[in-house]
């Protein structure tokens, strides 16, 4: 008799892992929003003015990207493509790049602010804990350093690609690998002809060990709540680490200090009734006081992760307005840097 496999943790709805260690992710919530965790397949040709390709970037690692072409595209050499490098949220255990949430959102975008978005796909935990995301992300850029310098073929990046703008954008978990790969790409000696033009953490994920106000009486959502918050955080984070991490609390006394890093502008995004904003703007002020060229995009009345809830967007006009308003300001953001 095969004996049956003991779910040994969970978060309801997204994540089981088993005695064994091997963890399933098979969406068991309500079967209404199971399409926006599902993966859409790249297309080359033009669907809605953008073409969707899945790139290896490094075939011993299996390491890969997401790409996508917007139609419009400028004749003039002197005009290509700044590039958007996108870091995809779930604190560091959940979605990938080729979620619906993430198709219908960086397709819009990769169209109406005339760029072009390179998604990579991280490695989850608890199979993968930190700081793997951070070496999954950082290694995107580095390959798109490779293909600036002629030592990687992407056809659609050599013909169409400003490196010189490469901007940064994560939500969630991804805007802390935002602020990780920045960092670290502002002590590396030599970028090549890439240059970082601006960071974008969309409600990050930065915490500190002791809950916030925010934290204790904002409201829960299925998309965040108090207690995947610290199911997330206890499967991402390394052994024993607190959530004092310079990963999850870079405006902590455990991480660099924001003064001696150098930085591009950057544009912080939060959400007026996110669960971590009291956390989200003590980093803010942190950069403002450390001289920093930040900026900040409040959305008001929305929750964590708003905007990749098409549900929401669809039946709620306030959602759909808030969603279109962030849009606007990322693609103002690239276009003035």
């Amino acid at each position: 008799m095969v004996r049956q496999m003991q779910m040994v943790d969970e978060v309801p709805g997204w994540l089981r892992v088993y005695e064994d260690g091997s963890v399933d992710r098979t969406w068991t919530g309500p079967p209404e929003a199971k399409f926006m965790a599902e993966p859409v397949a790249p297309h080359e040709e033009f669907i809605d003015g953008v073409a969707v390709r899945d790139v290896v970037t490094d075939r011993k690692s299996g390491r890969r990207v997401r790409i996508y072409l917007p139609e419009d595209i400028p004749e003039a050499d002197s005009a290509k493509l700044p590039v958007i490098l996108h870091f995809h949220g779930g604190g560091f255990c959940i979605s990938q790049a080729d979620w619906f949430m993430y198709y219908n959102t960086y397709t819009k975008l990769a169209a109406s602010a005339r760029a072009i978005c390179v998604s990579a796909y991280l490695r989850l935990a608890p199979e993968n804990r930190l700081p793997a995301a951070m070496e999954d992300a950082y290694a995107a850029l580095e390959w798109l350093i490779s293909v600036a310098r002629g030592e990687s073929r992407e056809p659609w990046l050599e013909e169409h690609a400003d490196f010189s703008r490469i901007f940064l954008i994560g939500d969630s978990s991804g805007g802390n690998v935002v602020h990780e790969v920045a960092r670290r790409a502002g002590e590396a000696e030599d970028l090549g002809p890439v240059r970082l033009a601006g960071a974008i953490p969309i409600q990050p994920g930065f915490v500190r060990a002791e809950r916030s106000r925010s934290e204790l009486e904002q409201p829960e959502t299925p998309f965040l709540n108090r207690a995947m918050v610290d199911k997330f955080l206890s499967f991402g984070l390394p052994e024993g680490a607190t959530r004092d991490h310079p990963l999850t609390c870079p405006m902590g006394r455990a991480a660099p200090a924001l003064e001696g890093l150098r930085l591009p502008p950057v544009l912080f995004c939060v959400a007026e009734k996110d669960l971590v904003l009291d956390t989200e703007m003590e980093f803010y002020e942190a950069m403002k006081a450390a001289n920093k060229e930040v900026e900040l995009l409040v959305s008001r009345g929305m929750t964590h992760s708003f905007y990749l809830n098409k549900m929401a967007i669809d039946t709620d006009p306030a959602t759909a307005e808030e969603t279109d308003r962030l849009m606007a300001g990322v693609t103002e953001f690239i276009k003035k840097h």
